[in-house]
């Protein structure tokens, strides 16, 4: 008996093993080819609900279908999937990257990030089964784009589900449960549809009924989260200048003279229409990211420069500059310009962009690459992110930085009653990239109640109230000055106060049933009640 428990006890270790290893008992289906297609095309559609189209509507679709294409599946097959999806996503959501870089980091950067699609076809495909599953689908799909917004070298959040609701009447909803939420609500809509149309005939109505109230509900709560808050606390006149770049991509940057002369003449231009009394005088002023690449404060004829917009426009500027580290790096400086005192407080850029501003694992590569040598070396920043503009306290995320949740939450907690987003986006020419920036600063301006002013050097350049609507837009490369009255407020959001929290935990509830459902279906599957002696 002894024996025969011991045998009975290997075998079962065995057939706990191998069950372990594939996720799931094996299952034999047809129709892998065509799953596959509808994976991807699921990531297509994903990436038609993007701007700069306002298809909002398709991104549910598009994750209803990859959930009816992973139930039922293993494992290895849902990362099979949801990766194939994220390619169908990622790949015509990101040309922008290569456009002056070559496709291979384009395709090498969507190869990456739809990694975390497959981490989500995993999640599904594990929690498929638990009670309210529609829930906790929808709570993989926030929980592998937190993943991605904060891993490899601080993450990529870019094209996460929210990001592309701009348009849709769920944006209101930011403003209560931020970007992972609005993600949260999306998705979940998606496997709601899914889940109403799964079940067998005799029940698919009901099921119906059911998914439909949810999402009558959903819509509702947006609708009433829309409703105006309090008051402003003040009302001021603030100006985004788009000074225009010389011609398109990289070259612009051996023409950082020209750069800096047609922010000024953009400038004084303005100042001239406030003399004549055709344009209100400015208390905020704000250039984009890199309006001087040249350093102000190491070249007296950029500063002679800088001083003289100043003047003309009698208030200081918020200025894009890029200013000389030691041991031959690099700051990226969003720098308040005083027109009587100069150089005054400044925000260096927190969040670099790996690869472009910076290159992770140097040495490393430098072995074998001469890439190494010619890589930006640019130095991130500390702080919180917020500068005082005459008398403002302005939150400053410079362009990429806007995609972080924990960057603009840190800024608008610290007291920032607006936010200023100084972009760069001439080196990606008339690409998507600009448009799906804008589309970002949209739900933050829901997602914490505040006015967002981006000052891009050749557009989109924009002034967005704090119900995420653009109340001026600039065309792109020209040279526009976008002038309107902007509320400031110090209200906080329930987002705001909130933060990462309920993103957090609603990881965690995910990753346990994940983890319960891998280890303890596995273990009942594969050994039953044969354990028994």
């Amino acid at each position: 008996m002894r024996v025969l428990s011991v045998d009975r006890a290997i075998t079962a270790d065995s057939e706990l093993d191998a069950c372990l290893k594939s996720g799931r008992p094996k299952r034999h289906h047809g129709g892998n080819a065509l799953r596959l297609a509808l994976s991807v095309g699921a990531g297509w559609l994903l990436f038609l609900s993007f701007p700069p189209r306002t298809l909002w509507f398709l991104a549910p679709v598009a994750i209803a279908l990859l959930t009816a294409v992973l139930q039922g599946r293993s494992l290895r097959a849902g990362f099979g999937f949801g990766y194939a999806a994220g390619l169908g996503f990622f790949v015509p959501l990101l040309p922008w990257v290569g456009a002056y870089v070559g496709a291979t980091p384009w395709l090498a950067l969507a190869a990456i990030e739809a990694l975390a699609f497959g981490v989500f076809g995993v999640l599904a495909v594990a929690v498929g089964h638990a009670p309210l599953s529609p829930v906790w689908i929808a709570g993989a799909w926030v929980t592998a784009e937190a993943l991605r917004s904060r891993i490899p070298f601080g993450g990529f959040p870019w094209g996460r589900l929210a990001f592309g609701q701009a348009d849709g009447p769920l944006l209101p909803l930011a403003s209560i449960a931020g970007a992972p939420g609005l993600s949260f609500v999306t998705a979940l809509i998606g496997t709601l549809i899914a889940w109403s149309l799964a079940g067998p005939s005799r029940v698919r109505w009901q099921a119906l009924a059911k998914g439909g109230a949810c999402i009558v509900l959903i819509f509702v709560s947006a609708l009433v989260t829309s409703s105006p808050g309090a008051a402003p606390d003040e009302v001021v006149t603030a100006t985004v200048v788009q000074g225009n770049v010389p011609r398109l991509g990289l070259d612009f940057n051996a023409q950082r003279r020209a750069v800096l002369d047609n922010h000024v003449a953009r400038t004084e231009q303005l100042a001239a229409e406030v003399t004549a009394g055709r344009a209100a005088r400015p208390r905020l002023v704000i250039w984009p990211e890199n309006a001087s690449d040249i350093d102000p404060l190491t070249n007296r004829d950029a500063a002679e420069r800088l001083d003289r917009a100043a003047r003309s426009i009698g208030a200081p500027i918020l200025v894009g500059t890029v200013l000389v580290g030691e041991a031959s790096t690099s700051i990226n400086s969003v720098m308040v310009w005083d027109p009587t005192d100069g150089p005054g407080q400044q925000h260096i850029k927190r969040q670099l962009v790996p690869f472009g501003e910076y290159l992770p694992l140097r040495p490393i590569i430098r072995a074998v690459s001469s890439y190494a040598d010619s890589a930006g070396n640019f130095v991130a920043g500390n702080g919180n992110g917020v500068v005082d503009l005459n008398g403002v306290q302005v939150a400053v995320a410079t362009c990429y930085e806007v995609a972080f949740d924990d960057l603009v939450t840190e800024s608008v907690q610290a007291g920032a009653t607006v936010i200023a987003v100084p972009t760069n986006n001439a080196t990606f020419g008339r690409t998507e990239m600009t448009f799906q920036q804008l589309a970002m600063s949209r739900v933050r301006a829901v997602e914490h109640g505040r006015t967002v002013l981006i000052a891009a050097t050749s557009g989109v350049s924009a002034i967005i109230t704090p119900t995420g609507e653009v109340r001026q837009q600039s065309e792109i490369f020209t040279a526009q000055a976008l002038t309107d009255e902007i509320a400031l407020r110090s209200d906080l959001t329930p987002a705001t106060r909130l933060g990462a929290v309920p993103e957090i935990a609603l990881a965690v509830i995910v990753l346990s049933l994940a983890a319960a459902s891998l280890f303890g279906g596995a273990y009942r599957f594969c050994l039953g009640r044969r354990t028994k002696p």
